[in-house]
């Protein structure tokens, strides 16, 4: 058994990117003195078994993306990991999100000992996450993962809360955080101008701008709605995919709003940054969040946000009209609420004082306390060390 080789379960891993898969790079990739390899789900017949990313060693299992598939990858992971584990001996296993903590209970029933981390990233409620029928069915199982994790590491005080409620005694918050040196780079002049060119940006236009993924809990068509309220210069654009695509599209012609929202794949962190630098505002008006590692990146880049107060939203979004104590950072509107997003944006851009402060703000506490640097070592002295 090697103390600094540790095995990572997540369903799923870069080429898919979301919260969770962003975090296991940037952490992995500053922590050199560990080993690290990952178990993740083969959601593609194009995508390698067997592959390095960054500091991981990927093991893809499964041969699909269906429903039965997901279900499967628990024994499979189970079985995967019980074979590389004779090969290396782990010091220690980390499940990234709660759903990860099956394969590892499993595991342990079986006699595995191996210590284990759990982080919680999960961006849905709690209710959708533990009491679904399907999910109650396995709830032992997952109150047993909780129970015997060495560490809980909720990357919000509002997921922190779901590890007191499941009888968790040693939690540990670490955030999720952003690369602040770049996405404070937007490119030279000429890269701008192309960039505003791709996207349809014109002189006197104002872009609201979203990195979501197009499902229902990032309440984006709160945002197709606020259009009809706001002048024909202003306009949406998002970059993500999911299913709810095809009805953002149908809502916004049906609001006449069609012209002005614009829907792009994401274009990976690495163009990222410049797409940022060409809009005005950044808004994601959510349902429910674990954290929003987006909504920083927003910050970093010096971008204005506009975000509802759930989830874990307020432990680094300060609104001067809800938070007057606390220097502010961005703007909160109501959840489902149009008019109130309306009226936001329109302030934002009748007030440059106000949005000049919050740019300022929000990218002195990135840099403070947000940046990837930072939360690495503290992964390393607060979650991973302590783990034996």
């Amino acid at each position: 058994m090697h103390s600094k080789r540790i095995l990572i379960f997540s369903l799923s891993y870069y080429p898919l990117v979301g919260g969770a898969e962003v975090a296991i790079r940037e952490i992995t990739n500053r922590l050199p003195d560990y080993e690290f390899d990952m178990i993740t789900m083969r959601f593609d017949s194009l995508d390698k078994p067997e592959e390095r990313i960054g500091n991981v060693n990927v093991y893809r299992v499964g041969n699909g993306s269906s429903y039965i598939n997901k279900i499967l990858f628990v024994p499979r992971a189970v079985f995967k990991a019980w074979k590389l584990n004779r090969e290396k001996g782990y010091g220690k296993f980390w499940a990234m999100m709660t759903n990860m903590v099956f394969p590892i209970s499993v595991l342990r029933i079986f006699g595995n000992r191996t210590p284990y981390v759990l982080t919680l990233q999960d961006g849905d409620p709690f209710e959708y996450v533990f009491e679904r029928l399907r999910i109650r069915i396995f709830s032992p199982l997952l109150r047993y993962g909780f129970k015997h994790a060495s560490v809980v590491q909720p990357i919000s005080t509002f997921l922190a809360n779901w590890a007191t409620k499941m009888g968790c005694e040693r939690i540990e918050i670490v955030p999720n955080g952003v690369n602040v040196e770049h996405f404070t780079k937007g490119g030279s002049q000429s890269e701008q101008l192309e960039v505003k060119r791709e996207i349809g940006k014109m002189q006197g236009d104002i872009f609201l701008v979203s990195s979501s993924r197009l499902v229902r809990k990032n309440g984006l068509e709160d945002v197709v709605s606020a259009l009809t309220y706001l002048p024909e210069n202003i306009s949406f654009i998002n970059f993500g995919v999911g299913p709810e695509k095809n009805n953002l599209l149908t809502l916004a012609k049906k609001l006449g709003v069609e012209r002005k929202v614009r829907l792009f794949d994401h274009p990976g962190n690495d163009m990222l940054p410049k797409y940022f630098h060409a809009s005005d505002i950044f808004i994601r008006p959510s349902l429910s969040e674990g954290q929003g590692i987006s909504f920083l990146e927003g910050m970093a880049a010096g971008l204005p946000v506009i975000a509802t107060p759930v989830g874990g939203i307020p432990d680094f979004l300060f609104d001067p009209d809800k938070t007057p104590h606390k220097p502010p950072t961005g703007l909160f509107v109501n959840v489902h609420d149009p008019e109130s997003i309306a009226r936001q944006v329109t302030r934002l851009i009748n007030n440059p004082n106000l949005r000049e402060t919050l740019v300022v703000n929000a990218k002195r506490m990135v840099r403070e306390k947000y940046d990837w640097n930072l939360i690495a070592e503290q992964m390393k002295k607060r979650v991973f060390e302590p783990v034996l």
